[in-house]
């Protein structure tokens, strides 16, 4: 049955209202070879039988061990937040224009906010954006908004490669430069000097990441927001949303913003997404903040409601006054996560984030054991992932990996070619021991 359901005597009367004799004359201007011209895959069968054959050719899929992470990652997502999720309420759902019709979904999605401020420690978060790309970007324009006439952008080379190419194309015609800031090869944390040289009054933002694109927990973060500020500008730190379940707030040490991903807070790999973009700032910005924002009220009778409390789209407000145009958001993901969070606790939550620094490291430190590897790379505290250099070159591992079903860590050498071999690997509690066994006893061939 159509999801949109029409006789035919309808369909006749709507094709001859705008002038077409055909459904197939609609789509007169797709080129022939392009179209799809193969008859119904499953004429005459019962729903039964579809489903069996359906269920046979899904069968033939194999899943791997996964210990490739570099910005979408491997967590179990409860049963819980999958049923909840799916629920018509929330799965359905889009933009939230007609408050009173949409109370359950304004709450959850309030809810979110809520748990993306107490784990950031910011007064204020928005509904999500699309990823952390584009929250970098948006933050990047909302800095400049912030403080006017400073033109340059500091970041670091520690910044995700492919958030950085993101950046670059949201600042086209914003008449702002990026400046990039080096690492410390030892630890790959962030050089403090580097970052002292080339932050001034032009900066109107100073970006890094922690956990880093390394994995490496950078603890400079307190020193570059002290440097950020005394020259006028705002801290941006970019984070991973779990890593805040054992690691400070970026509020104890000043972040003016924070930005990241809640991916790995109840949402799948799917593939490679889809991400959930989280932007977060103090109060005093929330009027340059991107997106949507759901806020609490009372109506008329004192009872308790939700509301699109702010709505920066040119689409909502007159053009000259957006400060994006950012669509829709993740809502849908946003709920997951607020689900997820709900559901593990902060017990749970923590409890995880422990087990993300501790296994990466018992992994790489017997990685390390193997002859011709070195693991990891920088002497720093890890988070889900490590460096490991090889003798090999990385793309011939992962293709040795490959065909023992399993999937390999992310070579650097496009980025980094000054790390060698290096590759990027990744450990959740999703990478069972005999997983890791199975890694290692191909690493070490």
């Amino acid at each position: 049955m159509p999801y949109i359901p029409h006789t035919q005597d309808e369909i006749k009367q709507m094709l001859e209202e705008i002038g077409v004799a055909s459904v197939d004359e609609l789509f007169a201007d797709i080129p022939a070879e392009v179209r799809f011209h193969e008859n119904e895959p499953f004429p005459g069968r019962s729903e039964n039988e579809v489903v069996r054959e359906m269920s046979s050719i899904l069968g033939q899929n194999k899943t791997y061990p996964m210990f490739l992470g570099a910005g979408c990652y491997n967590h179990y997502v409860p049963a819980a937040v999958r049923a909840i999720i799916s629920r018509s309420e929330f799965f359905t759902s889009y933009t939230q224009y007609q408050p009173e019709l949409s109370q359950g979904f304004l709450r959850a999605l309030f809810e979110y906010q809520t748990f993306i401020c107490q784990l950031t420690g910011m007064d204020v978060s928005n509904v999500s954006l699309y990823d952390w790309a584009t929250s970098l970007g948006e933050a990047a324009l909302m800095a400049a908004r912030v403080r006017k006439d400073r033109p340059n952008i500091i970041i670091t080379k520690t910044t995700h490669p492919a958030r950085v190419e993101v950046l670059k194309t949201y600042i086209k015609g914003a008449g702002l430069n990026i400046i990039e800031a080096g690492y410390e090869k030892g630890s790959g944390q962030l050089d403090i000097e580097k970052i002292k040289s080339v932050v001034n009054k032009d900066t109107c933002m100073v970006y890094m990441e922690s956990p880093n694109f390394f994995g490496v927990i950078d603890e400079t973060a307190p020193e570059v927001s002290k440097i950020a500020h005394e020259a006028g500008s705002l801290f941006v730190l970019g984070t991973d949303m779990l890593s805040l379940s054992v690691l400070r707030s970026p509020a104890e040490f000043g972040a003016d913003i924070v930005i990241g991903d809640a991916q790995s807070l109840g949402n799948p790999v799917s593939f490679g997404g889809s991400q959930l973009g989280v932007i977060a700032c103090k109060k005093e910005y929330v009027r340059d903040m991107p997106g949507r924002l759901v806020g609490e009220t009372h109506d008329a009778e004192g009872r308790q409601g939700f509301v699109l409390t702010l709505q920066t789209r040119e689409q909502h407000i007159r053009r000259q006054k957006a400060t994006s145009n950012i669509t829709t958001n993740h809502a849908l993901n946003a709920v997951a996560s607020a689900v997820y969070i709900a559901w593990m606790g902060a017990g749970g939550l923590s409890e995880l984030g422990a087990l993300l620094i501790k296994k990466p490291k018992e992994v790489s430190e017997r990685i390390n054991d193997i002859k011709g590897w070195r693991a990891p790379i920088f002497d720093s505290h890890h988070f889900r992932e490590f460096v490991a250099v090889s003798e090999d070159d990385p793309e011939v591992i992962n293709k040795k990996l490959l065909k023992e079903g399993i999937t390999g860590g992310l070579s650097l050498r496009k980025w980094y070619p000054e790390l060698g071999n290096a590759a990027l690997y990744c450990v959740t509690e999703c990478c069972g021991e005999e997983d890791i066994e199975r890694l290692l006893t191909v690493l070490e061939i």
